[in-house]
This record gives C-alpha cells, structure tokens and sequence, in this order.
C-alpha cells in the first residue's frame, strides 16, 4: 500500500505543527490533548525543521527532570529527520522506521509537509494489504474469480 493511500484512510483535519522556539511544557499539553506521540516542528507549516516525540521529552525528564518543561522544542528536538513521499510503499516505511527506531514519519511532497504517519498506520496498513491479498487467493483456491 502507498503513503498516499494510508494519508488519505486518515481522518486528518490538518497537520499539527509547532515552533522551535515554543515551549516543551507546550508541546507536551498539545501531545496529551490530541492523543499523538510526536509534533512536526515547523516554523511555516510547510517545511521539517525537526520532530518533537513524547519519548524525547520523557528522555529529557527522566536525565534532568521537569525543568526542562520551559525549555525551548529546539533543545529537545530530532533535527536531522528521516521522512517519506507519497509513493513511498507500506514495506519500505516499516524498514526505515524499524532500522531508525522512531514510530513517526512526516510525509513530504516537492519539499512541502503533506502528512505524517505513524508505525500504528503503517501496521495496519499492511494489515488490510495482507487481508486483501488472502481474500483474493482464497477466492482464486475456491474458483470465485
């Protein structure tokens, strides 16, 4: 299955995003409120300047404490991060995500944040693939095609 296709079996209502100069404390209550584990960290919406996870900021408070709440998404953030296109496969995604240890991926098409997936949508991405495929060999097996 294609990026474009999980993106498009999401119900998205917009990308979420934060600042590098915004506060952890901050990015932690949007991650609580929204239920996600990672923040796309963009100064326009547009671009990737780094990605903010629930495991950086429990990292940083399991080293240093809850002091680090009023750091800056910056001080915390992944900068160098890994990220897909749109015709990227379900397989692939599982690979880099696997090889890279993350479970968050910005989707990004001509330079331009489209989305991002998780290994959550990615599993049952290929879930649903892996059910289309055994449902239509059953049916080849029992000759209903």
């Amino acid at each position: 299955m294609l990026v474009k296709q999980i993106l498009s079996s999401k119900s998205q209502s917009g990308i979420l995003t934060i600042k590098s100069g915004d506060t952890i404390e901050l990015a932690a209550g949007i991650l609580s409120e929204k239920r996600i584990g990672a923040l796309i960290v963009s100064e326009n919406g547009k671009s990737v300047d780094g990605i903010l996870s629930e495991r950086d900021i429990v990292r940083e408070i399991g080293k240093n404490g809850i002091g680090c709440m009023s750091d800056c998404v910056r001080e915390l953030m992944t900068k160098t991060v890994v990220a897909c296109g749109p015709n990227d496969n379900d397989v692939s995604l599982m690979a880099k995500m696997t090889d890279g240890r993350f479970r968050h991926m910005p989707v990004v098409e001509d330079g331009i944040l489209i989305g991002v997936v998780s290994i959550g949508d990615v599993v049952k991405a290929r879930i649903e693939s892996i059910e289309q495929e055994n449902a239509a060999l059953t049916d080849m097996i029992h000759g209903n095609v």
